[in-house]
This record gives C-alpha cells, sequence and structure tokens, in this order.
C-alpha cells in the first residue's frame, strides 16, 4: 500500500512538473510583473498611510507652537506687562521673585534688585514722577536739565573777552588781553522721601499703587526741588540762585548777581520793570522770563502804561504762561513776598544762566519693619543745581538803593 501511495505521487509530481515546463517565457514574465505591480501598490498605500499620519502630527505640534504668536492679533502686546507685575508683587507683598530672569536696564530708569529685598525702578513709575515734576512751578521748567552718570557737573564759563585793538601798518603789536574760563562744579546731592502705607491698604486689589506712590514722591521731590533752586544754601542741597552775593547792576561783576532797585520802597512802578529787562544784556534778552510768586504777580498785574494799558498780559491758549511786557512770568512760590529791601522778582535767560544736574535713576526701598502695620517706602533721587552764568539773571529789589 505504501509503495503504491508513493507511487501515485510520484505521478503526480511529474504532471505538475511537466505542466510547469509547458509555461512559455512571456507568461512567466508576465506573471513576475503582475506580483512586482501589486507588491509596489501595497508598499504605496502603506507608505500614504504613514505620510498622513505624520503630517497630522506635524500640523498639531504646529498649532501648539504658533498659539502664543497669534495673540497679538487679538490685543495689543504690554511688554512692560512682567516688570508691571513683579514691582506691584513687591509693593504689595515684597515677593521679589518676579524680577528674577527679567532685564533691568539702566537706560530706561531702572537698578538692580539685591538679594535683601533691594533697590529697584519701575520704569512706568518713574517716568510718571519725571513728568509731574516737569509740570510743577519751578525753575527746573525754564532751567537746563542735564543728566549726568558722576557725582558732579562741570560747566566751563569764558565770561571775559579777548583783547584787541587798532594797528598801524610799521608799529609794533602790544600785547592783547587773554580770556578767563571758569569751571563751575555742580555737585549732585540725595533728594529723599519716605510715604507709607498700611499693608491692608497694599493688599487691596483695587488700590492704585503705582498711582499713589508716584503721587507721593512727585509731590516731595518737586517742593523740595523748587524750593532748592530758589533758596538753596548748597549745603546738602542745590545751590539757589538768590544765595549768591547781590551787588547794584552798577558794580556788577562776576559771580555775583546784579540787581536793580525799584526806586521805591517796598513797591515799584513800570519804570522799574523796564529798568530790570533792560539791566539785561541783549545776548540773553531774547530768551528772558521773569519769575515772581503769586502775592508779587497780583501785584504786578495791576501796572499800567502812560496810556493806561497794562503790562500783564494772561496767556492766549491753554498752559500758555502769562506775560509781562511781552516776556513769559513763572509763578514760583518759592520766590519772596514783596517787602522793604526784599528781591521779590528775576529776570533773565535761565536756560543760559541756571542748570539742573540729575542721575536718570529713582530708588525705591521697601521697609515692611521700622513701621508696622505700615510699610515704607524710601525713594531716593540725586540732583544738584547751581548759577551756571551770573550775567544771564537780573534781579529786582524793592528798595530805594
Amino acid at each position: 500500500m505504501k509503495w503504491a501511495h508513493a507511487a501515485e505521487q510520484g505521478k503526480a509530481m511529474g504532471k505538475t512538473e511537466e505542466r510547469e515546463s509547458e509555461i512559455s517565457p512571456v507568461e512567466e514574465v508576465r506573471r513576475a510583473v503582475t506580483g512586482f505591480a501589486t507588491d509596489l501598490k501595497g508598499f504605496q498605500a502603506e507608505m500614504d498611510t504613514k505620510l498622513q499620519q505624520t503630517e497630522e502630527r506635524m500640523t498639531m505640534l504646529d498649532r501648539k507652537m504658533t498659539l502664543p504668536a497669534r495673540t497679538p492679533l487679538v490685543g495689543a502686546t504690554d511688554y512692560a506687562a512682567p516688570h508691571q507685575k513683579a514691582f506691584n508683587a513687591y509693593v504689595r507683598n515684597g515677593d521679589d521673585d518676579g524680577f528674577r530672569g527679567l532685564e533691568m536696564e539702566s537706560k530706561s530708569l531702572s537698578s538692580a534688585v539685591n538679594s535683601d529685598g533691594g533697590y529697584l525702578v519701575d520704569p512706568q513709575t518713574a517716568e510718571r514722577v519725571k513728568s509731574v515734576l516737569k509740570a510743577t512751578a519751578s525753575v527746573r521748567a525754564i532751567a537746563s536739565v542735564v543728566q549726568v552718570e558722576s557725582t558732579s557737573y562741570d560747566v566751563l564759563v569764558d565770561y571775559t573777552d579777548i583783547g584787541a585793538g587798532w594797528a598801524t601798518e610799521a608799529g609794533p603789536t602790544s600785547e592783547t588781553g587773554t580770556p578767563q574760563i571758569d569751571r563751575i562744579t555742580i555737585p549732585l546731592h540725595e533728594l529723599s522721601a519716605l510715604p507709607k502705607a498700611s499693608q491692608r491698604l497694599l493688599d487691596d486689589a483695587a488700590f492704585d499703587i503705582e498711582g499713589w506712590l508716584a503721587g507721593r514722591i512727585a509731590d516731595k521731590f518737586a517742593r523740595a526741588e523748587a524750593a532748592a533752586f530758589i533758596n538753596g544754601d548748597g549745603v546738602d542741597k542745590p545751590t539757589g540762585f538768590l544765595t549768591h552775593t547781590q551787588v547794584h547792576n552798577d558794580s556788577w561783576a562776576w559771580d555775583a548777581l546784579g540787581y536793580v532797585p525799584t526806586g521805591v520802597d517796598g513797591d515799584l512802578t513800570p519804570d522799574a520793570v523796564v529798568d530790570l529787562i533792560y539791566a539785561l544784556g541783549a545776548q540773553y534778552r531774547a530768551n528772558g522770563s521773569f519769575i515772581m510768586n503769586s502775592k508779587t504777580a497780583g501785584r504786578v498785574r495791576k501796572l499800567k502804561d502812560l496810556d493806561g494799558r497794562f503790562l500783564w498780559s494772561d496767556g492766549m491758549a491753554a498752559g500758555e504762561p502769562a506775560r509781562l511786557m511781552g516776556y513769559p512770568v513763572l509763578v514760583a512760590e518759592d520766590m519772596p513776598d514783596v517787602t522793604t529791601d526784599a528781591v521779590a522778582i528775576a529776570f533773565g535767560d535761565f536756560a543760559a544762566g541756571y542748570t539742573v544736574a540729575e542721575r536718570p535713576d529713582l530708588r525705591i526701598l521697601r521697609d515692611p519693619f521700622s513701621a508696622k502695620p505700615h510699610v515704607l517706602f524710601y525713594a531716593t533721587k540725586r540732583v544738584g543745581g547751581d548759577v551756571s552764568d551770573f550775567a544771564a539773571i537780573k534781579l529786582l529789589k524793592f528798595g530805594l538803593a
């Protein structure tokens, strides 16, 4: 039986080989090409599926990566927000963690924060304080203001003229005078303010911390500066122009301010105002300005010329200063009142005659311990001022001589 079965299998295999041997070469090539095409289509379909999956994944990643960049299309980006949030957090609770990783640029009125809770400057707050200082009735409004990075500012002034003379063709030429240069050093002094607020008030989210802090510091600094620029003695504060030596304008010399007397004891006349104006050199008179306080201004604006016209005229537009005989008037309350021999009015080119030097940074130190339950804010600013050209300012003395 086994031999019979093996014989039958041998015959079957023989028939199969006989049929395969009967297939032509063309048919073999056709079958091979058909199989290759089938395999290629399968491979292509598999690759298309993988590419589609990859594209979908890349699209999802692209959406996640580009989502933050689409935010400015909806609203403007607040680039100062991190600094503002960090500043608010520091003022409210002394947390300076928000300053870590933030770049603090000194050019934009900022300073580094030290490890103890340190000094800091919020750029927006410093700008607001600066704008308030400019708006106050201070000599700063008409003086020359410079920003320095050192402890003092030097002004070089050539206050004499070079000698000259007529010479003949054959005669000898004699030596002439040489101009002299004066160095005026304006040291910077520290101006400070120490406002305080309760911690409960600082914790109130609706409270405008920046507005409160800017307003308090601005008010303190503005009043202190305005007084010092006029009456400061130069000891730990700017030197006011009224503290310099005052002499009659007929005997005026450098390092002193010349004054013109009104000719009336404790009073003035229109002629005295004219004398004051023309006591100033023509090179300064074109940019001249008056400085006086409100009480003096109330008396001056009643003056009339011989034709009955007022010498005083109010500004024609909002924000424009009043004018006295065509020259602007700065009403500064730190000027003296009208009394016997008082120097109550100044006239001059203060942009040339007085210089304010200051450092551009404002520093704030938060102190939550010294006045519990209040928090103190120690703010400092370095500023100096002094007369830089004694020929550019003249005074009106309410006296006989």
